[in-house]
């Protein structure tokens, strides 16, 4: 399994290039002098070492957040549902178009995932049909969103569903950190199919299952999405 990890680690250089002499007078040779001089500068060392520790290497914010899951995390709880998938390896997609040629083996419904946010920060995913004109602008007014949707930056986006770009995915609701949604909303249009494919947190390959298995699975992560149609989410509203 290829799976790409864009953490990032601190790396903190040690600022003391090494042991100093200790005072200024030179002591006689001889072993007892040796064994002090030793002492001293393991001594120094440690209160070193110690004053370190207490300072610049405590782990950063990067270390200590969870790492996401993995396609072999996701498959396995799948399992443990007992949601019925299947997985096509495949050259990595990065976008709606680039997938066509290889989608047209894999029949079913496939999707295009949008992550967004408001003026105020607010964040969510739009799950839609590869082929659904997403109207952005009735979906915000849908959502209640401050203002209109716009597309959040990448590095927020890996933040928040510990994805890179190209592999963002309803399944990126296994992370923890994906509870800074404010909203999720999945295309009507997927319930037309038997089976919708999805990245399994990895764009090298796409995951097959039902649409209301993907909604069950939502549920057993702690979210409930919204379904709507993503082309007129105004419709029917008053």
């Amino acid at each position: 399994m290829v799976r790409q990890n864009q953490a990032l680690f601190e790396i903190i250089d040690d600022p003391h290039g090494g042991p100093h002499a200790l005072g200024s007078e030179a002591k006689p040779p001889g072993a007892g002098a040796d064994k002090c001089a030793e002492a001293a500068l393991l001594e120094l060392s440690g209160s070193r070492h110690r004053a370190d520790l207490g300072k610049g290497n405590k782990p950063t914010a990067e270390e200590r957040a969870p790492m996401p899951a993995a396609r072999a995390d996701l498959l396995s709880y799948l399992d443990e549902l007992t949601i019925n998938h299947e997985t096509i390896d495949h050259p990595p997609i990065f976008t709606v178009e680039e997938g066509r040629d290889l989608k047209s083996a894999m029949p079913g419904g496939h999707s295009k995932n949008l992550f967004l946010k408001d003026k105020k920060g607010a964040l969510f995913l739009a799950v839609a049909w590869s082929d659904t004109k997403v109207d952005l602008v009735g979906l915000g007014k849908a959502l209640g969103a401050k203002g209109r949707l716009s597309f959040g930056k990448p590095d927020l986006m890996t933040a928040t569903l510990g994805v890179i770009p190209g592999a963002v995915t309803p399944f990126t609701v296994i992370n923890d950190t994906a509870k800074a949604l404010s909203s999720i909303v999945v295309d009507e249009a997927f319930f037309k199919f038997e089976r919708v494919w999805f990245h399994p947190l990895e764009n090298t390959a796409s995951t097959a299952i039902a649409p209301q298995d993907l909604i069950n699975f939502m549920n057993e992560c702690g979210f409930t999405p919204q379904i709507m149609d993503l082309s007129a989410p105004l419709a029917g509203t008053a």
